[in-house]
């Protein structure tokens, strides 16, 4: 496989999607880093992978736990977006990744989330 500075942004998603489904259904163990919202909504997740940080998140409106589901009419096709990117960019892949939670849309940081890993903490607060 190319080397991640190399690849297109679409390559670069299909190859962080590969990546979290390679960890099979353990892939929690895997978590390095969980976002949370202000009010504790679930808004992203970064794993350790065979290809390094792979960041995943949903975007758009979604079920938000087993038994919920999306608050839209019925027979609305609409259950969110997974979003899923290598963390580290290259000088050509910008800097912000797309978020979602009940409180609405967010836009995280590459950096900072990269800062938080690096830093040992586990969990990201956003106010």
């Amino acid at each position: 496989m190319s080397h991640s500075a190399d690849l297109s942004p679409a390559e670069r998603q299909h190859a962080a999607r590969r990546a979290v489904e390679d960890l099979g259904g353990g892939r929690d163990a895997h978590a390095v880093l969980r976002v949370r919202c202000g009010r504790s909504h679930h808004v992203a997740t970064v794993f350790d992978t065979a290809l390094g940080a792979v960041y995943e998140s949903s975007v758009g409106p979604h079920a938000h736990g087993q038994r919920d589901f999306v608050d839209e009419p019925h027979r609305a096709s609409k259950h969110g977006t997974r979003y899923l990117d290598l963390l580290d960019a290259d000088r050509f892949t910008e800097d912000s990744v797309p978020a979602h939670c009940e409180c609405g849309n967010h836009q995280l940081s590459r950096t900072e989330l990269r800062q938080a890993i690096d830093s040992g903490r586990h969990t990201m607060q956003l106010s």
